[in-house]
């Protein structure tokens, strides 16, 4: 098998680029010079390096047989006076809680007091049930029609009156001539007190330091006694016949 290939079967350059390069020569190209740049570690980075050359060896060169054996201790914080009274105390309430005997508590009678209402509260409910009964049962048809006329009430002889006073008083504030004033020296008085606001001044004195230097302890204790009037027979008879 012929591994040639056929002029057919290369492949076709174009026209313009085929001109171009038969066109082409060397004497055209610029001369350039080319530098090469070699970039030098700083003074820092050999530090670094130096570093971990030195870590390095020394990992490689470490001897296991030179570490000394140490013991280690663990210590034990004791707790607090404080932390040892409230321990204490909260194991006592807790077994307070636990041993508590129900059979120590007395037993205890729950009296349910119904308060009956006063005369004047029946007087104030009947009064108030009328009045909604006969809201409620009114009868429209019983009314009467009423024609509602709208009266002008003119004013009477007193108000013109004084009407025209304010109107007249008006007109002589807004055309007032302040060049007609008079030129008037004023003189401040104090006004003393009266013997009666002294007094008095004295007295609320004295009221206010009593208030104030009060002593509680000074009071008697006094035991309040809550009284629930019944109603008596007669009331009780007026309400079953209600």
């Amino acid at each position: 098998m012929s591994t040639e290939t056929h002029l057919k079967d290369l492949p076709k350059v174009d026209t313009a680029l085929k001109g171009q390069l038969e066109a082409f020569t060397p004497d055209k190209l610029k001369k350039i010079d080319t530098e090469e740049k070699v970039t030098l570690p700083t003074k820092d980075d050999v530090e670094q390096e130096k570093q971990h050359l030195e870590l390095v060896d020394n990992i490689k060169q470490f001897r296991s047989d030179k570490l000394k054996r140490t013991s280690t201790s663990e210590k034990i914080v004791l707790p607090t006076p404080e932390d040892v009274e409230a321990e204490k105390q909260a194991i006592a309430h807790l077994q307070a809680v636990e041993g508590f005997n129900a059979a120590n508590l007395k037993h205890a009678n729950t009296q349910e007091k119904v308060v009956l209402p006063a005369k004047e509260d029946i007087e104030t409910e009947r009064t108030h049930q009328s009045i909604f009964q006969g809201v409620t049962g009114f009868d429209k048809t019983s009314m009467r029609h009423a024609e509602t006329q709208e009266k002008i009430a003119l004013p009477a002889k007193e108000d013109i009156e004084t009407e025209k006073t304010h109107q007249s008083i008006f007109q002589g504030v807004t055309g007032f001539d302040k060049s007609q004033m008079r030129h008037a020296e004023t003189e401040e008085k104090v006004a003393l007190p009266a013997k009666e606001d002294i007094v008095a001044e004295k007295g609320q004195q004295a009221l206010r330091q009593g208030i104030e230097g009060f002593n509680p302890s000074a009071l008697k204790r006094t035991e309040t006694q809550e009284k629930n009037k019944l109603p008596t027979k007669e009331e009780i008879e007026q309400e079953k016949k209600a």
